[in-house]
């Protein structure tokens, strides 16, 4: 390294404006104390299938699985991953030409952006969006523009369509979306992915769509998949994974199903970041895609969810909670509280053994008074002691 001694390294300019992840700061201060609430992280203590942890235990002793190749994912799970989109869109894919196996869900949205923007471009997200997203935009060198979630405490959270189609301009190539989205829970309607068709066909965009979450759905929600929508197959990347319906975070194994002509280049793009997906996890995914359960078991694990949600709700009435529509978070409104989410968060862990993030780098202004919860790593009775440990922190 160059540079007089004392002298501090600047960072490369594709990192200006991209904050820390402040996830690990909460939890390395939680994992000291196991009586802690832990509501910081997008982890949940369900069990993952059966059917995936045996065939990942059998995949330990494969030489097939502890090997590079292919390098866009095993024949049979590209297949497996290619039938389940298909099934939720009512679509067909080929899964040689139009599905990717990638290292979990996050690379996979990495190498769609990749694969559809340049430097300079415009990727329209929500507000607030996973951090995950935002970010990724910024380091492919597009620029991020922000359409609001607006919430109404009748009708919950929903996205301003009109604000997303004013943030359209000329150098616009994608929106780049999540749904159910992270961290408010918001849920677009059927009549919402109409309008998000209607832009992508107008301006001739692409859709990047986050899946990560798609059938995690509270109150009886219906579910549609966009690429369903007329006009919207040959638009659509469905970047998904096994890490939050099927409960298999730590297997690292996600995939992208679209268009053959953009497939090409997400293939190429995933070759040279990080080759391929993680070998002994694929078995296990596999296994979980086709278990003749498969439903069931999602929809099993989508009920638990629900009743801790709703545990949450119940135990903070009263405080400004924003309930989720779906997936495993909701947020705190903190201005009527008087503070920052971040001093929120500090009081909480100080003072009542919570620990919750922060949503600073998740949105535009209005983040720094959003504090996410998670509710989905912990039992409903440890949940229901929300409401003590908030009047503590308070």
């Amino acid at each position: 390294m160059s540079g007089s001694e004392g002298q501090g390294r600047a960072s490369p300019g594709r990192l200006a404006g991209i904050p820390g992840f402040d996830i690990d700061g909460v939890a390395r201060a939680a994992e000291r104390d196991p009586g802690i609430l832990r509501l910081e992280n997008l982890d949940t203590d369900l069990r993952p299938p059966e059917a995936a942890v045996a065939a990942t235990r059998a995949a330990l002793e494969s030489p097939a699985a502890n090997s590079y190749l292919p390098f866009t994912g095993r024949a049979g799970l590209r297949a497996a991953a290619a039938r389940h989109v298909g099934l939720l869109s009512g679509r067909s894919y080929d899964p040689d030409r139009e599905c990717v196996i990638t290292a979990g869900g996050t690379e996979g949205l990495f190498n769609a952006l990749l694969a559809t923007v340049d430097p300079g471009d415009e990727v329209i997200l929500t507000d607030p969006t996973y951090a995950g997203m935002l970010q990724r935009v910024r380091l492919a060198g597009a620029v991020p523009r922000l359409a609001p979630w607006r919430f109404d405490s009748s009708a919950g959270w929903h996205l301003d369509l009109d604000a997303l189609a004013s943030r359209i301009g000329n150098r616009t190539r994608a929106l780049f979306l999540m749904n159910p989205s992270v961290p408010s829970g918001g849920v677009l309607d059927p009549d919402d992915w109409r309008a998000v068709a209607e832009l992508c066909e107008r301006h001739d965009l692409c859709l990047l769509y986050n899946a990560a979450m798609e059938r995690i759905l509270y109150d009886g929600r219906p579910y549609l998949h966009p690429a369903s929508l007329p006009g919207m197959r040959k638009r659509t990347l469905t970047v998904g994974s096994v890490s939050k319906e099927y409960r298999m975070i730590g297997w690292r194994v996600g995939w992208i199903v679209g268009p053959a002509e953009v497939l090409a280049d997400v293939a190429k793009v995933g070759i040279y970041n990080v080759v391929t997906g993680v070998g002994i996890g694929q078995p296990g995914a596999l296994a979980a895609l086709t278990a003749s359960d498969e439903a069931g078991d999602v929809a099993a694990s989508v009920a638990r969810w629900e009743r801790r949600r709703d545990a949450v709700l119940e135990a903070l009435e009263g405080y400004p909670v924003r309930p989720a529509a779906g997936g495993w978070s909701l947020l705190v409104d903190t201005r009527p509280l008087g503070l920052t989410a971040r001093e929120l968060s500090g009081r909480l862990l100080a003072r009542a053994g919570v620990a919750a993030t922060p949503m600073d780098a998740w949105g535009g202004p209005d983040a720094e008074y959003q504090l996410r919860l998670v509710f989905s790593n912990e039992p409903i009775a440890r949940l229901q002691t929300l409401d003590n440990r908030f009047g503590d922190a308070l």
